[in-house]
């Protein structure tokens, strides 16, 4: 059964809205003054990410679809008109904040990454998910600096995510892709066995959904769990690191 045409729309990157939510929602929920500025900026990086999105997948079937430039083309309306929808929010925001741009300057080196994979149909690689990772969680110190919290303030619980999403990339390799790699599941052990020291240092309270993360990370590959069942465990690590970090880092 086709799809349809106004589901082409959204990103079917499901693994990416929670890196994209939970970040920006700390940060919003951490600054002493949150606003309507925040929902505006909100919705700019969601548009964005989608416009963005669509644009690397016109890159990538011009290049490995050239027998069907249809698969090429339904992506490019939605990458001009929600493009077109950020930079109408966007730039308002801009003016009123003329470091937000400086910030969107600092995430383009890993934006050009993404391309790139994304022009070689390399989509999946560990790399590129990880370069995916950085910005997204910069948006933490985005939004807690957007509401008045100094960055000085900010990069404990910035750092408390990027730790816990660039752990995410291996861990769901180990569940779908690389599950029958013994050092995929040794190297996402070892890093998550990692990152509960780390988030220890950053706050004792984050170790502890950081252990947890350690148990499923230990425990759970090779349990052949479904796509779905997979996805909400990591819906409810998300959450539990967003209440985490609010509670920790608050005040």
């Amino acid at each position: 059964m086709p799809r349809r045409s106004g589901s082409t729309w959204l990103p079917d990157q499901h693994g990416a809205w929670a890196m994209l939510a939970v970040p920006f929602l700390a940060g919003t929920l951490l600054a002493p003054r949150p606003g309507w500025a925040h929902a505006a900026l909100f919705a700019s990086w969601l548009l964005a990410y989608a416009a963005v999105f669509h644009g690397q997948q016109w890159l990538r079937l011009r290049r490995v679809a050239r027998r069907r430039p249809d698969a090429a083309a339904r992506h490019v309306r939605p990458a001009l008109v929600l493009g077109a929808a950020c930079a109408a929010l966007g730039t308002p925001l801009a003016v009123a904040h003329p470091w937000l741009p400086l910030a969107a300057a600092a995430a383009a080196p890993f934006l050009a990454v993404n391309t790139w994979y994304a022009w070689r149909g390399r989509e999946r690689a560990l790399a590129n998910g990880l370069a995916a990772v950085v910005p997204a969680c910069g948006m933490l110190l985005v939004a807690a600096g957007l509401g008045g919290m100094p960055a000085a303030s900010a990069w404990r619980p910035a750092l408390a995510c990027l730790l816990y999403f660039a752990g995410t990339v291996p861990y769901v390799k180990t569940m779908i892709r690389e599950r029958n790699s013994r050092a995929y599941r040794r190297g996402s052990v070892g890093y998550h066995a990692a990152a509960v020291a780390a988030a220890a240092f950053l706050s004792p309270w984050t170790a502890i959904p950081f252990a947890a993360y350690l148990a499923r990370a230990a425990a759970l590959p090779g349990r052949a769990l479904k796509p779905p069942a997979v996805g909400a465990i990591e819906i409810a690590c998300s959450a539990a690191l967003l209440v985490t970090l609010a509670a920790a880092f608050s005040g």
